[in-house]
């Protein structure tokens, strides 16, 4: 066997995980057969024993099913995979229902299909490491669990306790575990731990020399009720639709694994299980599916396993960083820094400002510290890693200075010249600007090879990403270390070259500008705004126009006028560019912190459109296809991500994905604007955009140059 060990000696069987040329076991066709025939093997030896070990030769016990497998699978592959499925069920079941006892001793991580091998054992013992995680995270794959993991999961926490763990993928450690009940022992992370394992499991098995999972007892009940309890149909009835508000219907996993819940809590175990493999066949050869495995772990993976980062140069964390200008997003980086242990010295022009920026720390932890989440001795720690001040020579010293201050070039000019100076030996300096080309900004830089873009995004707490734009004369080890910063912080680092609005920006811009332009046609706001949530964008084009402000759309146009004038060229507006302009210059609505834009918002009440929309710019009888609204606003974003991908502003696909999905909400479902064009088949992409642009003018069409990018960077599995 390739994948698995067998040893039977003093009664004991021994089967251990192991799987050839590989870090950690997985599910794969390999380790399927040797299930098989391992299973075989202890029925051939099962007079012989007492009790059986499942054990992991690797750092971690089961990572789960093989998903490179998995994205090489077609629709055609359903029923086959389907036996697969129940196959490994048949063993399992075997397995557990021997009469002798089994025992999982979980050394590491068990995730998916990893934790339903770890379900197999009647006791499940566990190493007490917190950094251990186990649970079922399928459905953040666009997957169910279906190698038993549902079934066994309601039967041991009920309908409603269950869901939490299965509908959104909750994880857990080995305590928390032992606390579900689904983890029975613990053993000390100290020392050999693989014996200590052992040692327990032997314990165990001596003193139950019979024993059966809860579900084979004839008196088990599913906690808190099946179906037919009054409590638990009230909650069913309003489940789906809940649900259903929630994926907008674009997301079929979620929707499986609650049918697979209530289904299979209505019937025999072993049917049951027959549900839910019936459920994951059919959702494992799914696009969505694949678009999301391939995003959510191959291209994130990528991205934490440091791809994108120029190799050979050792790993970096800054001790002291100094944040220009205390506004919401130097509030926001100072904040997210100290939170990490980051020495911060956020300084603004005068000491008000720059405390009122430091008050935002104080405001978010104040909120934990009153729910009982930090306490208050944490909260000041943080707050102490926070210098304010209206002194540039506090700056000095600084591992790194990020500014955050208008996104104008003079006013960023100026405070590099003022305090780069102050940067300790080997510093280095950071833009935070989000569309300034990055080698433009360096020239006020006395060192432009360390000079480099960070692009954080708002609210800073709470967005993942950060972008890293590399300019004309950034060296590596800028951009190393710019990597490793963004990494300390929690966050994803995508690293771009340099172009006016980067790649987010740039790409951001289409999705906005699109909609705007749409209204310019006459097609009537709310179809505009509900096209885009039903297409999976988190909110309608319009509206987040508001949000970022109208008027600083015009300001960055302003500035590319000027920019293109100074080049000797003319800078031709799009349409959508137009009309948010004569929102703000000639209607007066710059967005809604200047009290409104495309929306109104009436103090407390929900906000609305804009009345006036409909009078100035809808056009009656106007033609519109829903569908055509949808893909324009979806298709728009991919095509500027392909041209990104052939002018070299994105060096791989593994950066566009989780850069659009993380940083600009592209719909998860799609698995980012590169997955959408993969998922749906390159030629079909190119035939489509062929049609809108030939409808809808020349932001759809795509160059030899982008076509032959797409294909270059199409990714193999």
């Amino acid at each position: 066997m390739k994948t698995i060990r067998y040893e039977l000696a003093d009664g004991i069987a021994t089967i251990t995980f192991d799987e050839e040329g590989s870090p950690v076991n997985t599910m794969c066709a390999d380790w399927q057969q040797d299930l098989t025939e391992v299973t075989a093997q202890v029925m051939r030896d099962c007079a012989d024993i007492k009790g059986i070990i499942l054990a992991s030769a690797k750092s971690t016990f089961f990572a789960g099913a093989d998903l490179k497998g998995t994205m090489r699978l077609q629709p055609s592959d359903a029923p086959r995979v389907f036996a697969e499925i129940e196959q490994t069920k048949k063993n399992f079941r075997t397995l557990e229902t021997l009469g002798v006892p089994v025992v999982s001793c979980i050394n590491g991580t068990a995730l998916g299909g990893g934790w339903e091998v770890a379900l197999v054992g009647h006791h499940r013992i566990a190493v007490n490491d917190p950094r251990i995680q186990l649970g079922l995270p399928e459905i953040t794959l666009g997957l169910i669990p279906g190698a038993s993991g549902i079934t066994k999961m309601v039967r041991l926490l009920g309908l409603m306790g269950a869901q939490p763990y299965i509908l959104e993928s909750k994880l857990f450690n080995p305590r928390e575990a032992q606390e579900l009940g689904l983890v029975h022992e613990l053993v000390s992370p100290e020392g050999d731990v693989a014996h200590a394992l052992r040692n327990a499991a032997l314990d165990w098995i001596a003193a139950h020399p019979q024993s059966r999972q809860p579900w084979d007892d004839k008196n088990h009940k599913i906690p808190g009720g099946t179906p037919s309890n009054p409590k638990v149909a009230g909650m069913l009835t309003v489940a789906p639709a809940m649900l259903k508000q929630k994926t907008r219907g674009l997301y079929p996993a979620p929707e499986a694994a609650l049918a697979a819940m209530a289904e299979g809590a209505m019937v025999d175990f072993d049917t049951a299980l027959r549900i839910e493999s019936r459920y994951l066949a059919k959702l494992i050869v799914s696009p969505v599916a694949k678009n999301m495995i391939n995003t959510f772990f191959f291209n994130l993976n990528a991205i934490k396993s440091g791809q994108s980062r120029p190799k050979g140069i050792s790993r970096y964390k800054p001790k002291k960083v100094g944040v220009l200008g205390a506004g919401m997003m130097g509030a926001g980086i100072a904040y997210v820094q100290a939170s990490r242990g980051i020495h911060t010295v956020l300084e603004d022009v005068s000491i008000e400002t720059a405390e009122r920026g430091k008050s935002y720390s104080f405001k978010l932890t104040q909120t934990r510290v009153d729910q009982g989440r930090m306490s208050p001795y944490d909260q000041r720690e943080l707050l102490d890693h926070i210098l304010p001040t209206d002194h540039p020579s506090d700056l000095k010293g600084c591992d790194l200075i990020i500014e955050a201050v208008f996104e104008n070039r003079e006013v960023k000019a100026a405070v590099t010249k003022e305090t780069e100076p102050m940067l300790a030996a080997g510093g280095f300096f950071a833009s935070n600007t989000s569309t300034l080309p990055i080698s433009g900004l360096a020239q006020a830089s006395s060192r432009p090879q360390r000079f480099v873009g960070i692009h954080f995004f708002s609210p800073v707490d709470k967005m993942k990403l950060v972008e890293i734009i590399r300019g004309k004369e950034t060296d590596d080890e800028t951009i190393a270390r710019a990597f490793d910063y963004v990494q300390a912080l929690g966050k994803l680092p995508i690293v771009v070259n340099d172009s006016r609005g980067f790649y987010t920006s740039r790409t951001f811009g289409t999705f906005v500008m699109e909609g705007a332009a749409m209204l310019g046609e006459g097609i009537p706001a709310p179809v505009i705004e509900n096209a885009a949530m039903q297409a999976g964008m988190p909110v309608g084009p319009l509206a987040v126009l508001d949000e970022t402000a109208l008027s600083l759309s015009v300001h960055v146009m302003d500035q590319t006028r000027a920019d293109f004038e100074k080049e000797g060229r003319r800078y031709t507006a799009t349409p959508g560019e137009l009309l948010v302009e004569r929102m703000v210059k000639e209607f007066k609505r710059p967005g809604r912190a200047a009290g409104g834009g495309f929306y109104d918002y009436p103090a407390g009440q929900k906000k609305q459109l804009w009345p006036e929309l409909k009078a100035r710019f809808e056009k009656p009888g106007a033609a519109w296809d829903l569908q055509d609204v949808k893909d324009r606003l979806i298709y728009r974003q991919s095509v500027e991500t392909a041209r990104c991908l052939a002018e070299g502003v994105l060096t791989s696909v593994h950066d566009g994905n989780i850069g659009s999905i993380f940083g600009i909400g592209f719909p998860a479902w799609t698995g980012g604007a590169l997955q959408f064009i993969y998922g749906m088949g390159i030629e079909a992409f190119e035939r489509r955009c062929a049609e809108l642009a030939a409808r809808h003018g020349a932001g759809f069409a795509l160059d030899d140059a982008a076509k032959n990018a797409i294909r270059q960077h199409q990714p193999v599995y």
